[in-house]
């Protein structure tokens, strides 16, 4: 009987000690859209393109940490996972796109993807190695342009404000180099996946490239461009997410955060207008 006695003194003893290793307060459920505890922390995962999409959401990281939510970053150098990933719920949002391409990507692949929120304005310019200035095209001179629809027709559209070349009535938006109706100079047009198009500026003679991937290549838009799309762009940069998760109060926070006079601020102060605030 002593033995026993014994034996339940020791099992309550471990059963008091595992009770007091864990506080109310101080676990945390890193699950997407998790809280626990006394002290509530929501998780939210987003993906960016690394520049100057992740560099604004980690300047908002530690806002954000001051109102329980504890944002992951992660980035893709590509147009296509951000949004795959968000669909398939590995993401809660992703940072990287305009309207007019998440509207494709939604009728291409019958994602259910929404905007949260503008953020900012990339403008997209034309950059050359070869030549200077605009007049230096020759007859026949190589333009690379991107091959989604939506920033390869933004590209077409800046190329006939130039004056390069002209496109069919009411081509739009959605133009494409098949919407050519006037190319004086015989412009040859190659189409590449635009994270591609600061690597090939040694073999083309221009490219339009976006302004994300041409700081990421370390070109400056307003020196370097020869010339860029003006700030009344419709192409505004958001927040994206889905529309199962777009009213959530984890969702409205990051907004609140990205739409912040200091977020503005940093915009300003960072990017010297290469980029602008669009809220």
């Amino acid at each position: 009987m002593k033995k026993w006695a014994i034996v339940l003194t020791l099992v309550s003893l471990v059963t008091v000690l595992a009770a007091c290793g864990s506080k109310p307060g101080e676990s945390k459920d890193t699950t997407s859209g998790a809280q626990s505890g006394a002290a509530q922390t929501t998780k939210i995962v987003v993906g960016a393109s690394p520049v100057p999409h992740a560099e604004i959401l980690e300047h908002i990281k530690p806002k954000l940490k001051e109102q329980g939510i504890e944002l992951e970053v992660k980035t893709f150098t590509d147009y296509i996972q951000p949004n795959v990933q968000l669909h398939e719920k590995h993401l809660d949002a992703n940072f990287f796109q305009h309207i007019p391409y998440m509207d494709d990507q939604n009728l291409k692949n019958g994602f259910k993807l929404v905007s949260a929120g503008s953020v900012h304005l990339e403008p997209i310019g034309a950059y050359s190695q070869k030549i200077k200035a605009v007049t230096e095209l020759t007859n026949g001179s190589v333009v690379a342009i991107p091959n989604d629809v939506t920033n390869g027709g933004r590209s077409l559209l800046l190329l006939e404000k130039e004056g390069l070349i002209k496109l069919k009535e009411g081509a739009g938006l959605s133009a494409t180099v098949r919407d050519i109706v006037d190319n004086p100079k015989g412009l040859e047009f190659k189409e590449l996946e635009a994270p591609m198009l600061p690597r090939v500026l040694p073999e083309v003679d221009l490219a339009l490239i976006n302004t994300n991937f041409a700081i990421d290549a370390g070109l400056n838009p307003l020196k370097d461009a020869l010339f860029i799309e003006a700030k009344d762009s419709p192409y505004a940069n958001i927040l994206t997410t889905r529309e199962d998760n777009k009213d959530s109060e984890a969702i409205k926070k990051v907004v609140a955060a990205l739409q912040s006079d200091e977020v503005k601020k940093f915009i300003e102060d960072k990017y010297k207008g290469a980029i602008l605030p669009a809220f």
